[in-house]
């Protein structure tokens, strides 16, 4: 053997060696570059050749608020917004504003008016428009079908009303809050211990009716602020929930809510020390009902087209036996007087 190698090795001069073995080298690298290069790409091209399935745009965004749209169930899966006493405070009036489908969503995934009407289901705002009277575009867009679920009527007008009304009288404490709302269909206990997810659907697009409905907010003190924030997360059921009833009866561990979610809220924030109990900083109570009422009596005075309507407001208080405060006793004299006046100006222009 060691004759045949030397042989071998005269044959060639160390520099034909050196060449030699080099280009064995240079091949077996260009068959690996070659095999890893090569293959691999000609799979994967196959493999999105027609494209993947797509579930819609993740992350939509309007004016005050962004949205990841449900396609199947016809629902957000969440909406964030951000408020400031700023936001909260303006001309932009919901009158105005007509319920709609997303003209961002396909009509195919979007839902309409239609399933909602005669449902028994009421359109629930999870971004409101109270949060937005600073832009009537800004409030008119909270009025997409993006931004509604099927939410029960007493739960809509009441508990979770208050929720968002407490929401916005954070910002005279806080100057910057944050708000993620969404639906949750969870799983229940059936009679043989097993647990299920089952759901009503509406409409000819099966919309679906969440078992619950979740807000997490997040608030700062003010952009210079050393405090930390404080945060908040809370899960209601879809169903009617009295005054007796605290906030505080519905708060839950963030994570317990991301788990039942399958959401992360508010990624970039560290929640295990950057963070303190919104319900330990802040009160956490919602307006009790005598204050409620006589807010609701407000806005249905404000709102009132005719003297009839204004007095079936101050009726419907009365009956709830609760007597008109100081700022409502004004708002209704201004306000009938100005009926009154339309009144008297539509029948001199009919006699003349």
């Amino acid at each position: 053997v060691q004759a045949s190698s030397s042989s071998l090795y005269s044959m060639f001069t160390s520099t034909e060696m050196l060449f030699l073995m080099s280009s064995l080298i240079t091949f077996h690298l260009s068959m690996a570059f070659f095999l890893f290069f090569s293959l691999e790409p000609v799979e994967e091209s196959l493999l999105e050749k027609y494209g993947f399935p797509e579930a819609g745009t993740e992350t939509r965004c309007y004016t005050n608020h962004a949205l990841s749209y449900d396609q199947a169930k016809r629902v957000p899966r969440w909406v964030i917004e951000h408020i400031s006493k700023q936001k909260t405070l303006g001309n932009a009036d919901r009158r105005h504003c007509k319920f709609k489908p997303d003209p961002n969503i396909p009509l195919m995934f979007s839902a309409v008016n239609e399933d909602y009407l005669g449902s028994g289901w009421s359109r629930g705002h999870m971004a409101p428009a109270g949060d937005n009277k600073f832009s009537t575009r800004a409030m008119a867009e909270t009025f997409y079908l993006s931004n509604i679920v099927p939410q029960n009527y007493e739960n809509n007008a009441g508990f979770w009303n208050r929720m968002e009304m407490y929401c916005r009288e954070l910002t005279e404490r806080f100057e910057d809050v944050w708000i993620v709302s969404g639906p949750l269909t969870l799983p229940q206990t059936n009679d043989d211990g097993k647990k299920s997810v089952t759901y009503q659907v509406i409409g000819k697009d099966d919309v679906a009716v969440p078992s619950h409905l979740y807000k997490v907010v997040l608030a700062r003190r003010s952009r210079m602020s050393t405090e930390p924030l404080v945060l908040g997360a809370f899960v209601v059921p879809n169903d009617p929930i009295g005054f007796s009833h605290q906030l505080t009866e519905f708060q839950v561990n963030i994570e317990d809510l991301e788990k039942m979610s399958g959401l992360v809220f508010f990624p970039q924030v560290d929640k295990t020390k950057d963070v303190k109990n919104i319900c330990e900083v802040d009160t956490c109570k919602l307006m009790g009902f005598k204050e409620f009422t006589l807010y609701i009596t407000a806005r249905k005075v404000q709102s009132a087209r005719t003297l009839h309507q204004l007095e079936k407001a101050m009726s419907e208080l009365r009956e709830a036996g609760i007597e008109p405060d100081e700022y409502l006793l004004k708002l209704h004299k201004k306000k009938e007087e100005l009926l009154q006046e339309k009144q008297v100006a539509a029948r001199e222009a009919k006699a003349g």
